[in-house]
């Protein structure tokens, strides 16, 4: 977690240990396992500890297509001391969509200044194909914390995944003019670094607002897709299918496919990445797009 220097006195430690002092931590962590027994993928590890965890999974696309799970944050936001802490192992010829049943909100930070931090850890064994599919995240003015994405592949595995971003509610007039969010992504195959990125969002930097950065945009998403046969005839596709927006690029680069959108509507980039996902699934899977039920509700 991000370390944050406050100037508060201590607290007393409440009988459940949760204190009320710039050092409160309120941990959740939740640790999934697929394999693939006869020719279905099946969830066999979901260790949870805190508000954190997968009810059961779902198999719209049949027993022998991908498994779907949700994962369940019943608080639906970080606050100050907040510290979720996510990983999942997809073994070797098994197929896992993982996404979320709602967005997930990170909240002001309190008068103490406390961090939250959200990590996640993935990794696909050798012919295996998962899909990191979470609902969008919103970020109140005033929010501080870390997030954390660290994508381990082994061989031939495959991932595509995405992280939808917006800063404040302009909507209700609050926008993101305070607080800093330090984003780290790391994806590796095979020991070998293929993406590494930082990005700090801090709305009082020059990045925020110049046009070599942020460019005063309050959306941003970026999907990622790993394993593809034919990346150059994969953006074709993109560009040829996507109508949602103008306002993205897609590169490749050590064989990662990257596509990025900034703008100022959250719907906008959602319905970009469900657009790019829908081409993007046959490509790299082998099966056509199949939206998880939750998103409809």
């Amino acid at each position: 977690m991000t370390a944050f220097e406050t100037s508060a006195i201590a607290m007393p430690v409440t009988d459940s240990g949760h204190r009320f002092d710039a050092e409160r931590r309120w941990a959740a962590s939740l640790e999934l396992g697929f394999v693939s027994r006869q020719g279905v993928t099946r969830l066999v590890r979901a260790r949870h500890q805190g508000p954190l965890r997968v009810q059961r999974t779902f198999y719209p696309e049949g027993s022998n297509g991908a498994c779907h799970a949700y994962l369940l944050h019943p608080p639906g936001g970080l606050v100050s001391g907040d510290s979720l802490n996510i990983s999942a192992w997809v073994e070797a010829d098994a197929h896992a969509l993982l996404t979320t049943p709602a967005a997930n909100k990170l909240y002001r930070a309190d008068s103490h200044g406390v961090a939250w931090a959200q990590h996640t850890r993935l990794r696909v064994d050798d012919g295996g194909v998962l899909e990191w599919l979470p609902q969008e995240t919103i970020a109140f003015d005033g929010s501080r914390g870390e997030q954390t994405t660290h994508i381990e592949l082994a061989g031939e595995a495959r991932c595509l995944g995405w992280e939808v971003l917006a800063l404040g509610r302009p909507a209700s007039c609050l926008p993101y003019i305070s607080g800093r969010i330090d984003q780290r992504f790391q994806l590796i195959r095979d020991g070998k670094p293929l993406w590494l990125e930082r990005q700090p969002l801090d709305p009082h930097h020059p990045r925020f607002s110049g046009r070599w950065g942020q460019g005063g945009a309050s959306v941003q998403g970026t999907l990622w897709a790993v394993g593809l046969a034919d990346e150059t005839g994969a953006i074709e596709v993109l560009r040829d299918a996507i109508t949602a927006s103008p306002r993205w690029a897609v590169t490749v680069r050590h064989g990662v496919l990257l596509l990025r959108y900034l703008g100022h509507e959250r719907n906008e980039a959602w319905e970009l990445c469900q657009q790019a996902w829908a081409c993007l699934r046959p490509l790299l899977a082998g099966v056509p797009a199949h939206p998880p039920r939750i998103w409809l509700t």
